[in-house]
């Protein structure tokens, strides 16, 4: 099988945009530019990729359901708050690709059409905080972020906002409500983030793990990522091994 989420862990310096860029790095991003946004959406929603936080929703049936016409802005929000005691998988590809997930949610946003996008991290985390704003100022540098990206004319800012280690912030409205912040609170549904969720406009929270995987979707096609897996859960995804022998409890 393919590594998709993996390619670039074993890479020295992969977390660097030059390593990124030399894998292939931000292809994707190019050949997205060159669709539609309903068409990288509907490329991803015949992928069959799923959201890897756990409910398992089809990601390009989440990003659909984005109303188009409601005269309010749009937002992207990655929840990397991996509260979950034991989980790990959002936090290696934090420190070891931040920018296959710069390059998803980028490629994301443009599909949606947000302008405005975030990363909500757990506060706890350090190595992958640097890392992400180590890849930050790298993916403005290059004007992979900011105005006209590529010369596409689709612009996009991308925010980092660290939580403040609240385990409930890992549920959507939660974390969507600690973003405006407040309290980190579950909200009652419906409404769905998807036509009032951050400061009340259609909002689209997809995991890590979800967003990392779409410039492969996207470079290599629905076809080829959904030929591994179950007919239903195309492709692969992260397992975390843990046990109390490793956290130190016995």
């Amino acid at each position: 099988m393919e590594k998709v989420l993996t390619k670039n862990f074993d890479v020295p310096n992969s977390h660097t945009i030059s390593v990124y860029e030399q894998s292939g790095g931000y292809t994707a991003l190019k050949k997205a530019f060159s669709m539609k946004p309903a068409d990288v959406t509907a490329e991803v929603k015949n992928s069959g990729l799923r959201g890897r936080g756990g409910a398992g929703f089809p990601a390009g049936m989440k990003w659909g359901f984005i109303p188009q016409n409601s005269g309010k802005p749009i937002y992207l929000c990655v929840n990397a708050d991996e509260s979950e005691p034991g989980t790990f998988k959002d936090r290696h590809v934090l420190e070891k690709d931040p920018h296959r997930l710069i390059e998803g949610i980028i490629i994301a946003s443009y599909a949606i059409n947000s302008h405005r996008s975030y990363i909500y991290m757990r506060g706890e985390f350090d190595l992958p905080r640097r890392r992400i704003e180590q890849a930050l100022q790298e993916a403005y540098s290059k004007g992979y972020l900011g105005k006209n990206i590529l010369g596409s004319g689709f612009d996009l800012d991308l925010h980092l906002h660290r939580g403040g280690g609240a385990y409930i912030c890992g549920e959507e409205t939660a974390l969507l409500n600690s973003l405006e912040g407040n309290r980190g609170y579950p909200r009652i549904k419906p409404p769905f983030p998807a036509v009032e969720g951050l400061f009340g406009s259609p909002t689209v929270v997809n995991n890590v793990e979800t967003i990392a995987a779409v410039p492969y979707i996207i470079e290599k096609g629905a076809e080829t990522y959904k030929k591994w897996g179950q007919k239903k859960h195309g492709h692969e995804t992260f397992f975390c091994e843990w046990s109390c022998c490793e956290a130190g409890c016995i």
